[in-house]
């Protein structure tokens, strides 16, 4: 590879001396260089050697590459243009370049990146394009570092330290003076935020900013977690002091302006470790065998108020974090756990749909409204189910009328195109220190769904009565849960996949897309390719997101949808609370759709970001989990294939680990990725997704988050 300036030798390669030549015009892209101020700098001495650059200079005019405005004098064909872009690096070398206008991507040698990381947003200036090579480049200037901060390990020597981190975007260790250390030791995991990073320099220049503990403590690794995602892991005091000063008492006056339901029979369920009970139902009857039906929301917007040092904070945040082993709840503790939680036998706002419904779940008119209510009784999710299994215990007649209206809107959801997937969640049994001592999973009962089916009634509701035309409505700016139908392509590729496993996409076109999937999910129930084709299938899907151009909700089979019932931890369900406050109470004026959609977006960007830490979170615990099976046999299943191993999961715990090629000994073993498979060159036997292996635990990979399996024979 050519260095800036690099002079000939005689024992150049012809492919040395073509690099040697690009690089110099490129260095010079306005100048007219000849043949002969060609050679002296690149220090040609040789007639042979003169003969070749000749020759070269020849085939570069040829390609294009060159022009040649008198004889034996050349430049570039075309002038250096200078284009913006993301940043993308490789582990080969030879990183890319995405532009803003989204076109073809630009190869970025290592050597003309510039120090440039992943997801940076750069300057590049383009090398003369040629004739049938991509295009290529070099980054001038980094206009943006998308990451600044880096999560490691600390190794301290006498006079300095480097931090050494495990994040592909830093492909280098950090450069750390000694006097930066604040007090962080060898072993410790720490934040550094970068300082400087020399153009000639392979290692760049850190401070540390926090010492997050020892490497391997519980604490340390969760918050490590929160930060290499950029989540905070601490909650702003100043914040909190705000929140602090919040009044307690609900007054008379506040109470005359809302609707009363504190003594009608009221309840909320959650999951057992819940703290912050967002949603609470309400259930009486009324004349001629209807019912009301209340959906009550914590009023969050009553106590936070657009704009203050609360609501900027939980903007930054958009959403609460859920880790393995602890909540990052977007509010203050005070508001999210005491103010505008739901706790029994306590008076609190609301912000409430009230439907009115008969036994066949139709609902024959609602109402919007803010109330005051009190909780009767906090039930757990598990109490619930076993009331609903028994027909025996507190409220059990609310509850089993409730979940018979409960399974008929199910019914009829799925009925309309909803897409029926349920996955079973991971979760783990800590002792005292956040060690996992076992693993279990959560799939969604009746109790689950009674709540799930109330809630999305509420959202769906509150969305069609401000975004669907009518004779007394036109629809206002709003922000919309939305969720477009997968793409084409990759449904033809399941398709594909499921057929070779022996299952059908039953008219898999846009208008049945639903049916087709919601019939292969049903097949697929129970058998060992489940889980496999379940996931598979799920990567068809478009991510749900935020947004005020509503396209519906593909896989609720909804037209209108938003997300109203949870503002205690989704900032977009508090933006929902003030629009409806300014529509329905205040009379105001549709906002802004370009500043929501800026809001919109950011929620939207916090949400995977969040979702990825969480995620995060369990591979951590697994992987610490499996740290005591060393060499211990499990009966798994491969969960994916890829050009360098097979990736399979435990079926007792659903611990992924990956099996290397490298140590697939018995053949020479090929990828095809059409049949997501690997397959021996010589003896044809294939390793594809779904198919059942006896594996043995062989690394753990805590730093890495990576399980090392082998197959056993």
């Amino acid at each position: 590879m050519a260095k800036k300036g690099a002079k000939v030798t005689n024992r150049i390669t012809k492919k040395q001396m073509l690099e040697l030549l690009i690089d110099l015009f490129n260095r010079h892209p306005d100048d007219q260089l000849d043949a002969r101020g060609v050679c002296n700098e690149l220090g040609i001495k040789s007639a042979t050697l003169k003969a070749m650059c000749l020759h070269l200079l020849d085939d570069l005019v040829f390609e294009g590459y060159l022009v040649e405005p008198t004889m034996h004098k050349y430049r570039l064909a075309n002038k250096s243009s200078i284009v913006c872009g993301t940043f993308k690096r490789s582990n080969d070398g030879y990183n890319l370049v995405y532009p803003d206008d989204d076109g073809e991507p630009i190869m970025i040698p290592e050597r003309k990146s510039a120090h440039a990381l992943t997801d940076d947003y750069v300057r590049v200036t383009l090398f003369a394009h040629r004739r049938g090579r991509g295009l290529e480049g070099e980054v001038i200037e980094i206009i943006k570092r998308k990451h600044d901060t880096f999560v490691g390990i600390l190794r301290v020597q006498k006079n300095y330290a480097f931090l050494v981190t495990e994040n592909r975007v830093m492909p280098a260790d950090i450069f750390i003076p000694r006097d930066k250390l604040k007090g962080g030791k060898s072993g410790d995991k720490a934040i550094v935020k970068l300082m400087e990073w020399p153009s000639e320099s392979r290692n760049p220049i850190g401070c540390v900013v926090d010492v997050l503990g020892p490497a391997g403590n519980n604490d340390t690794e969760m918050n490590a977690i929160l930060a290499e995602y950029d989540l905070p892991y601490i909650y702003p005091q100043a914040v909190e002091a705000a929140a602090n000063k919040l009044l307690t008492d609900i007054n008379d006056e506040e109470i005359s302006r809302r609707e009363d339901f504190r003594d009608i029979t009221t309840f909320t369920i959650d999951p057992e470790d819940a703290k912050d009970f967002d949603d609470a139902l309400s259930r009486r009857a009324l004349e001629g065998g209807l019912w009301e039906v209340g959906v009550h929301i914590a009023d969050v917007s009553h106590y936070v108020k657009e704009g203050g040092i609360i609501d900027k904070e939980a903007f930054k945040r958009a959403t609460s974090i859920y880790l393995v082993d602890r909540t990052i709840p977007m509010l203050p503790e005070r508001l999210c756990n005491f103010l505008c939680s739901l706790r029994p036998n306590e008076e609190k706002l609301a912000y409430s749909v009230i439907f009115t419904m008969n036994d066949k779940a139709e609902v024959k008119k609602s109402r919007i409204a803010r109330t005051v209510i009190r909780s009767d009784r906090r039930f757990t999710y598990e109490e619930v189910q076993e009331i609903l299994s028994t027909g025996q215990g507190e409220y059990v007649g609310e509850l089993c009328m409730l979940n018979s209206l409960a399974q008929t809107m199910r019914e009829k959801r799925f009925a309309s195109g909803a897409i029926d997937f349920q996955q079973a969640e991971v979760r783990f049994r800590l002792d005292e220190d956040g060690k996992p001592l076992s693993v279990y999973f959560t799939e969604s009962n009746e109790s689950h769904q009674l709540i799930e089916e109330f809630m999305l009634l509420a959202n769906r509701t509150v969305a069609e009565t401000i975004g669907k035309k009518t004779a007394n409505n036109t629809p206002k700016t709003f922000v919309y849960r939305i969720h477009d139908q997968p793409d084409l392509e990759k449904l033809a590729t399941l398709s594909r996949f499921v057929a070779k496993l022996g299952y059908k996409m039953r008219g898999s076109g846009r208008g049945n897309t639903a049916s087709s999937l919601n019939s292969l999910l049903k097949d697929i129930k129970g058998q060992k390719e489940q889980t496999v084709i379940e996931t598979i299938s799920l990567r068809t899907m478009q991510k749900a997101k935020y947004s005020t151009q509503n396209i519906g909700h593909f896989g609720l089979a909804f037209r209108y949808y938003t997300h109203f019932t949870s503002p205690i931890r989704r900032y977009p369900d508090l933006m929902v609370h003030r629009l409806l406050e300014r529509y329905l109470t205040q009379g105001a004026r549709s906002v802004n759709p370009g500043k929501y959609e800026t809001l919109c977006e950011h929620c939207s960007a916090q949400e995977q970001v969040a979702a990825n830490a969480e995620r995060a979170s369990i591979k951590y615990k697994q992987v610490e989990f499996m740290t005591e099976h060393i060499d211990e046999e499990f009966d798994a299943v491969i969960s994916g294939v890829t050009e360098w191993g097979i990736y399979a999961e435990i079926i007792e715990n659903k611990c992924e680990g990956m099996i290397p090629l490298r140590t697939l000994q018995d053949d020479y073993y090929e990828y095809d990725d059409a049949n997501y498979c690997l397959v021996g060159r010589r003896h044809h036997r294939k390793y594809t997704i779904g198919d059942p292996l006896r594996i043995r635990i062989v690394k753990a990979n805590l730093d890495r988050k990576q399980l090392d399996f082998e197959i056993v024979e």
